[in-house]
């Protein structure tokens, strides 16, 4: 991936390798432009993401790294914010920083991508289910915090799927995703998973190229071993879907560039 601006580092808990790791990877790999966007802070489900006094460290880290390696890589600070809107604080909605991405990692309660609560699927109307999930995307899509949207069809991600045509279920959230200028990230996280594609699916990525939405991309890298994978695989992905250019970020302002 020339652009990569989805990925980790220890401080939210479930993740391994220094900084340089990944960079190193990143470098090896040929990415030019290479974002962290670890799990921000917020008074909720803390064991998975950095603390508020974490913060400086995890900026510090990046800024060492981005002086460190400036002459062969281009590096960005960012947060992935999980949108609870009682939870999310404006100490990170307000931080000085190159882009926030915004994810749905949980429908009221629960945790779904989370193997631990998988059996929340059984028995349940999946349709239901997508139908607030895809809702909380429309919201978080409106409430101006965002420049990405992150893995938009996480939902998918254990291979539980609706019956519903998914770009029904879809359609307001991605109309309220355009009329907000968002980009949305094609994260290649979902290769690893059980539902073994990208996020989003082919069907989501044919809808997001006919409103031209902007596209990104995202290794979502835990380990600095997946920084990368998967990079020739979805560029020709968005290609076949008529994306020539994808969004980078500086200051939270976009620009695109070619792939």
């Amino acid at each position: 991936m020339k652009i990569d601006l989805h990925n980790h580092t220890v401080l939210c808990n479930h993740a391994t390798g220094s900084v340089a790791e990944y960079v190193e990877a990143a470098i090896e790999k040929g990415t030019e432009y290479f974002g962290f966007s670890d799990h921000a802070p917020m008074h909720y489900d803390p064991q998975y993401r950095m603390s508020f006094e974490q913060m400086e460290l995890y900026e510090g880290w990046v800024r060492d790294a981005r002086e460190h390696y400036k002459d062969k890589i281009t590096l960005l600070l960012g947060y992935e914010v999980d949108f609870l809107p009682r939870f999310m604080d404006d100490a990170v909605l307000k931080r000085p920083c190159d882009y926030l991405i915004g994810s749905v990692h949980f429908i009221d309660d629960w945790g779904f991508d989370n193997p631990e609560f998988i059996g929340r699927y059984e028995g349940a109307n999946l349709d239901t289910v997508y139908t607030r999930y895809f809702e909380l995307i429309e919201q978080m899509a409106q409430s101006g915090k965002f420049e990405i949207i992150g893995h938009l069809d996480l939902l998918k991600v254990f291979k539980f799927l609706p019956k519903k045509d998914i770009r029904l279920l879809a359609k307001n959230a991605l109309h309220a995703i355009k009329k907000a200028g968002l980009a949305v990230e094609l994260n290649v996280a979902g290769y690893r998973k059980p539902i073994a594609e990208a996020y989003p699916s082919t069907h989501l990525l044919e809808e997001i190229a006919a409103l031209d939405i902007p596209i990104t991309f995202g290794s979502d890298a835990h380990r600095p071993d997946q920084v990368g994978l998967y990079s020739e695989q979805i560029e020709t992905l968005a290609r076949s879907f008529g994306y020539t250019q994808c969004a980078l970020y500086r200051n939270k302002d976009r620009t695109l560039v070619k792939f």
